[in-house]
């Protein structure tokens, strides 16, 4: 029997943006719900149970940002922010509030479809999965608190462990500087900005082939970073 074709919630209110959506995502077997506005789309999301939601920050009857936080405290499903260029605060608060991703507009359809797998990728992967991750040569097992490039292990400091722990947990994910400085360092650790590039470029030192352009640690400009696995 085939499998039922996954469920893309566009709440998106330029109409032209709609179509270009609609049309990208069934020539690529995804069925699309449109909602213009966030009264609509908290309806559809309600009654459609989608597998994943593309939210337009720019809506007519709505904060894009409350958007997304009420969206989150009641489902887990995924968000990708529509963000247009330039807007790295409200990409930062829109991450912030519970938003799993961005595509900054204008965008193409190859990149939209890659941000949609990864998206449920994360949704659908096992939960025996979780506490591990591979990406090049390197493997990390969160359980065994062990980290190898190859077979060789990898001696990390306690707060590079935490960051590169915490960013496993949410593989392609986008993290900000905020949600990571909050889960290595704590709730009350203030700006810890300079530090955490610190301690990035040191675990690029140790697990990228090219620390100067890594492939899999990558930077997100002035929002954050994110883990890029296999």
């Amino acid at each position: 029997m085939a499998q039922p074709l996954p469920v893309v919630l566009v709440v998106e209110d330029e109409p032209q943006m709609r179509r270009f959506l609609r049309a990208a995502l069934e020539q690529h077997h995804y069925r699309a719900v449109e909602a213009a506005t966030a009264r609509e789309g908290f309806l559809q999301a309600s009654g459609r149970n989608p597998d994943v939601i593309l939210l337009d920050l720019g809506l007519p009857d709505a904060d894009g940002i409350d958007v997304a936080r009420r969206l989150r405290a009641g489902s887990q499903t995924p968000i990708i922010v529509l963000s247009a260029r330039g807007q790295e605060r409200d990409k930062v608060l829109a991450l912030d509030a519970g938003a799993d991703d961005y595509l900054t507009k204008p965008f193409g359809v190859e990149e939209l479809l890659a941000r949609l797998r990864a998206a449920l990728r994360r949704v659908t992967r096992p939960a025996s999965g979780e506490a591990t991750a591979t990406f090049g040569d390197e493997r990390v097992d969160l359980e065994q608190r062990e980290v190898r490039r190859g077979r060789e292990p990898v001696h990390l400091t306690p707060t590079e462990y935490r960051l590169l722990a915490t960013l496993v947990r949410h593989p392609g994910r986008v993290m900000t500087h905020r949600q990571l400085v909050k889960e290595v360092w704590g709730a009350h650790a203030g700006d810890q900005t300079a530090s955490l590039r610190v301690h990035m470029n040191e675990l690029r030192h140790k697990l990228e082939h090219d620390s100067a352009r890594p492939r899999y640690l990558t930077t997100e400009i002035g929002v954050g970073y994110r883990l890029r696995v296999d």
